[in-house]
């Protein structure tokens, strides 16, 4: 399958998604947004859109963001799988019709997600009712028309969505191994405020269970997704 994932900065990369669809012999390539020309679909049959500091609304600042939804509605009416991450699911959730908007409180570390629904047609099944996930955002988005809710936390009432199996949308990190958290908590320093949702830096490594079960959810996601 050839996967293409868009990257928006230099620190933040797919982590244990490129690791997986390598180690699953998948035609992958990731695309530095930042200087690099958009993949059209029909170069693709998977698109990821990763995260990145700024924001959806920043369509000035980084005029890609404009192409980028366009390119994201584009792959949704060829019927594309699409997996966006945090930004990259603000992203899709704005190409779909949603609204992206300040979160109540900043949610950064390893926090608890409900997980909300389960079925045929869900790509999380399997997934247990609570898991402790990577967190690193301060804004959120409303559920896009059609879509279902995946699942929530106590800090953000949409913690991910899905149309079908093979279009969803995820807040929060299953993706980060310690050394993408060390990059990003290096680069993004400054969103590290005192906060009932910020951990402080020394906590941001989580737990190797923790970190056990991020990547048993992801390789399950990426599994059902790939179907």
């Amino acid at each position: 399958m050839r996967i293409r994932c868009l990257q928006h900065v230099p620190f933040e990369n797919a982590g244990a998604i490129a690791d997986w669809a390598r180690a699953e012999g998948h035609d992958w390539a990731t695309v530095p947004v930042w200087e690099a020309a958009l993949p059209t679909p029909d170069r693709f049959d998977w698109l990821i859109v990763m995260g990145g500091p700024m924001s959806v609304h920043d369509v000035a600042r980084y005029p890609w963001l404009e192409a980028e939804q366009a390119l994201l509605r584009e792959a949704l009416d060829r019927g594309r799988r699409v997996l966006g991450i945090c930004l990259g699911a603000q992203l899709l959730a704005t190409a779909l019709g949603g609204v992206v908007s300040a979160a109540r409180t900043p949610e950064i570390g390893w926090w608890p997600i409900a997980v909300t629904v389960a079925g045929a047609d869900c790509p999380v099944t399997g997934w247990p009712p609570e898991l402790t996930v990577f967190h690193w955002h301060g804004e959120q988005f409303d559920l896009p028309p059609g879509a279902t809710s995946l699942a929530r936390s106590e800090a953000c009432p949409h913690q991910g969505f899905h149309l079908g199996p093979r279009v969803v949308g995820l807040q929060f990190h299953l993706e980060m191994l310690p050394q993408g958290i060390e990059r990003l908590a290096t680069a993004c320093s400054d969103d590290l405020v005192p906060g009932p949702f910020v951990q402080q830096r020394e906590r941001l490594a989580g737990t190797p269970a923790q970190r056990r079960q991020a990547l048993a959810a992801l390789h399950r996601l990426l599994g059902a997704m790939a179907t």
